[in-house]
């Protein structure tokens, strides 16, 4: 300010001593007003290129100057870079905002006060149908025509969420979407989506899950019952009673077995994988199984008819089958469930081949192929499911739970195995289990043999991991 005051005095001095100098005293007066006036147009020009500037809006044009204009132009500098500062870093959090939604698993849209779409991310795009740039202002109610959402938006109830199809859904693959929204702001709200389809199905099979065992021990619990008002109410000789406790002994049997499965599944489910370091002998294995598929096949096979012709090939050789790196009790749960199922599903005289085979890529084969009526194509994916039937009344008739490829199927999974299924309606079925190289060690000097081919027209399936079982 003092030098704006100094500037000024200077200006009049330098007029009015030209002044004097030219016209004398009148010239001294003409000379101070001319400076003064000089003084004021050269101070409005300062000011008018601050304006200039201020109305650009771009801080690093800033003009150069000193005095009171300088000053001020220098604090508006400062302060305008800092509010650029400000804009950026408001600028980056918001985009490092919308990155984090856009990187959520679940969708997420912005809505106006009118439900037009402010913005969404690429999965709510994905689950709804959107165009992320071509939808941006739509209607959401033009957009998603689902009929729940439509009544859900329009009831103005948010308090809880709906369940809705979802984009691509199909009977066969049906896609089920959450979606919940939250009010906000003025009017606004915000949508989420979320892809529920495997809890819809955990659901679903949890209630199957709970109606079929509640059905396969209410069949049992109703003979038994049956049973056991006979023998109070009616009088009966030696020979009836026995057939009766027969009958009701095998029923509980069969209780006792659907009861030790679903705990053999609850703990292969529940508990650590199995080790490297225990290792299990593969001929001890085939022994185990050999021996008890003929006690199976003894029960199984009516009266004076012939019984299965079972061959377990290798057995011969028991120095070069090797061993598996393992759980024992698993192993031998897993292989005899697979010789069990053959067995049951064969009729008396079938053939029945227990093979176990290195193969050349040093992997290892325990197959089962059966002469037995076969498996039509559009079971096979399902056989590993819990209590899945291809034909239940056999399987009740040989003594089976539906639980046998379930156990499979999670052993096999425990010990890194895959699970492969050839079957042709009318000749025969084969399961073949292929064990890692790094789960098997093998005598020096063994050869590995080439895998057999599938069945006739049958179709492999490769079951790693689907859900659980019955042939």
């Amino acid at each position: 300010m003092a030098w704006r005051f100094s500037s000024f005095v200077v200006f009049q001095l330098a007029g009015g001593l030209l002044g004097w100098w030219l016209v004398q005293a009148w010239g001294a007066l003409a000379g101070a007003v001319a400076a003064g006036l000089l003084w004021f147009l050269l101070d409005m020009w300062r000011g008018l290129r601050i304006l200039r500037w201020l109305r650009r809006g771009e801080s690093a044009d800033a003009p150069d100057m000193r005095g009171l204009w300088g000053e001020l132009a220098d604090r508006t500098r400062r302060l305008l870079r800092t509010r650029e500062q400000q804009t950026r870093d408001s600028q980056a959090r918001l985009q490092e905002f919308l990155a984090a939604m856009q990187a959520s698993p679940n969708g997420v849209v912005l809505l106006d006060a009118q439900g037009r779409i402010e913005w969404c991310n690429q999965m709510a795009a994905d689950q709804l149908g959107f165009d992320v740039q071509r939808d941006m202002l739509q209607l959401i109610g033009n957009l998603v025509r689902d009929p729940a959402f439509a009544a859900y938006y329009a009831g103005r109830d948010y308090s809880h969420g709906i369940v809705m199809t979802g984009r691509g859904s199909t009977p066969a693959r049906p896609v089920k979407l959450s979606v919940n929204l939250h009010p906000y702001g003025e009017g606004r709200k915000l949508l989420l989506s979320r892809d529920v389809t495997a809890l819809e199905q955990a659901e679903v099979m949890r209630r199957d899950f709970v109606a079929n065992v509640s059905h396969e021990i209410r069949t049992p619990l109703t003979v038994l019952t049956g049973f056991v008002e006979t023998l109070q109410t009616l009088p009966l000789d030696d020979q009836e009673r026995a057939r009766y406790l027969t009958m009701m002994a095998q029923q509980s049997a069969r209780m006792q077995t659907l009861v030790d499965d679903l705990l053999t599944l609850s703990r292969l489910e529940g508990s650590p994988l199995p080790a490297l370091s225990e290792w299990t002998s593969v001929r001890a294995l085939m022994v185990q199984c050999e021996q008890e598929g003929h006690a199976l096949s003894h029960m199984l096979t009516p009266t004076h008819a012939k019984g299965h012709d079972l061959r377990f090939e290798g057995l011969r050789h028991p120095g070069s089958l090797g061993e598996i790196a393992g759980s024992q009790s698993e192993l031998h749960s897993a292989l005899s469930n697979l010789v069990s199922n053959a067995i049951r599903y064969t009729p008396a005289g079938g053939l029945i081949e227990v093979r176990w085979q290195r193969l050349p890529d040093g992997r290892g084969e325990f197959s089962v192929e059966d002469s037995g009526p076969g498996i039509a194509p559009e079971h096979i994916p399902r056989l590993t499911e819990r209590f899945y039937r291809v034909d239940r009344s056999r399987s009740r008739e040989t003594g089976g739970t539906g639980l046998g490829l379930a156990i499979v199927k999670h052993v096999l999974q425990r010990h890194g195995a895959e699970l492969r299924i050839a079957s042709t309606p009318g000749v025969g079925s084969r399961f073949a289990v292929v064990f890692p190289a790094s789960r098997l060690r093998f005598p020096t000097g063994t050869a590995p043999v080439s895998a057999r081919e599938p069945l006739g027209q049958g179709r492999a399936v490769s079951q790693p991991a689907t859900e659980a079982p019955g042939k």
